[in-house]
């Protein structure tokens, strides 16, 4: 298990946006700029046209930033992915005219939206046979491993040698042989095997974080990490 080093909790994203001020502002919009397709393709689940879902994506979160202070919301067990989806239910509940949403380009959101890249995505999700809250956990689950995986490309500085080696951390990482990623990347199988021991370890522990940086108590990570975990099925 991967220790955390002290006070790491005392300054999450989550717990700043709690807590409110101009932090908590720009930690709100750092977390809404990395999760915001799971709540796009949640509403697209629920019914709406595309157009339709991307105003309401749109609106929600130009809303929720503009808001501020949201220390007043229920904190959803500390979870922001729990409190994003309620709060995305209740804007859907409330009925607005369409001339009051904010129009696609419009707002004051601090981050772009991916319009063309987010349908996409949506139309290849296989996902048909899942409720839509069922599948919005599976879009955060998949939202986490893909920011892990920028961080540790990021890390590797070697985009090749980070392609062949990250194959090994899929679920059926075992069925490539190690001699087969050695020849390719022209080094031996054991420097292989350290490498991705070492990548291994360096995922764990990304995970683990970014999944702190959710969430408003420590005691919560085991927890919401099963939670995603199960969300693949």
């Amino acid at each position: 298990m991967t220790t955390l080093p002290d006070g790491f909790f005392a300054t999450t994203r989550w717990t700043l946006v709690m807590n409110a001020g101009e932090s908590g502002g720009a930690a709100l919009g750092e977390l809404c700029s990395a999760y915001w397709f799971p709540i796009y393709a949640y509403i697209r689940r629920r019914g709406y046209t595309k157009e339709d879902a991307e105003d309401l994506t749109q609106g929600f979160f130009a809303s929720l930033l503009a808001r501020g202070d949201i220390a007043g919301l229920r904190r959803e067990n500390g979870k922001f992915r729990a409190f994003l989806l309620a709060a995305v239910k209740h804007s859907l509940a409330n009925e607005y005219d369409k001339s009051q949403r904010a129009k696609r380009g419009g707002g004051a959101l601090h981050f772009s939206l991916d319009w063309q890249q987010a349908d996409l995505r949506f139309r290849l999700a296989d996902e048909t046979a899942l409720s839509p809250d069922a599948a919005y956990d599976r879009e955060w689950a998949t939202a986490l491993l893909e920011r892990v995986l920028v961080i540790l490309s990021a890390e590797s500085g070697d985009d090749e040698r980070f392609a062949c080696l990250k194959q090994y951390l899929s679920f059926d990482r075992e069925a490539i042989p190690y001699a087969v990623a050695a020849k390719t990347m022209n080094l031996d199988e054991g420097t292989v095997r350290v490498a991705v021991h070492r990548l291994r370890k360096r995922y764990r522990a990304l995970l683990r974080e970014e999944i702190v940086r959710t969430l408003a108590a420590p005691d919560l990570v085991e927890e919401e990490l099963g939670a995603l975990m199960s969300a693949f099925g």
